[in-house]
């Protein structure tokens, strides 16, 4: 990076620079649907913007959840997470996941959850979940992929199923 990476809430007038961040990263993927309906659910979205000059190189959404048959876990949902293709491995993304990371822990949420890629995930701490179910099955060769991490020294939640809000209640998201 030849200028700094600034890190902050997005912005109403992000959206259209965010708009045309997912469809560069995930070329294969439409999440277009999911972010808008997620940046519509405020406040239980964090949603981080990272900037590098003018322009808008990164993003990531973290979605408060819950557990079912728990009201005292305080638990978030990580992704998506997309960074500009010219400027992927270049620590881009691990920034925006350790802010985001941070200010979870801030709020006291203790857990925090993500089906991805257990080699980039696993870097931050994240290890297999087992405990707290997904809202739909996975795929058997996903099941590596969902995880999680205790934030701060919190114990790990009881045992149950991720209650997400309405748009990640969508089966598509969670099978190939």
């Amino acid at each position: 990076m030849t200028e700094s990476l600034e890190i902050r809430e997005s912005l109403c007038g992000d959206i259209a620079s965010i708009e045309a961040l997912y469809p560069d990263a995930f070329p294969d993927e439409d999440l277009l649907p999911l972010v808008r309906d997620l940046l519509q659910e405020a406040p239980i979205v964090l949603s981080l913007a990272g900037i590098i000059g003018s322009s808008l190189v990164a993003h990531v959404i973290l979605t408060t959840c819950g557990i079912s048959g728990s009201r005292d876990d305080k638990v978030a949902l990580l992704g998506p997470l997309a960074v500009a293709p010219n400027c992927q491995r270049q620590g881009i993304g691990s920034a925006m996941v350790h802010v985001g990371l941070q200010q979870l822990e801030n709020v006291g949420v203790t857990q925090v959850y993500v089906l991805g890629d257990p080699a980039y995930y696993g870097r931050f701490g994240f290890l297999p979940e087992v405990r707290v179910a997904p809202p739909y099955p996975l795929p058997a060769e996903w099941r590596g992929a969902w995880q999680s991490m205790s934030l701060g020294s919190a114990r790990p939640p009881r045992q149950g199923e991720l209650s997400v809000p309405l748009p990640w209640l969508q089966p598509a998201l969670w099978a190939p």
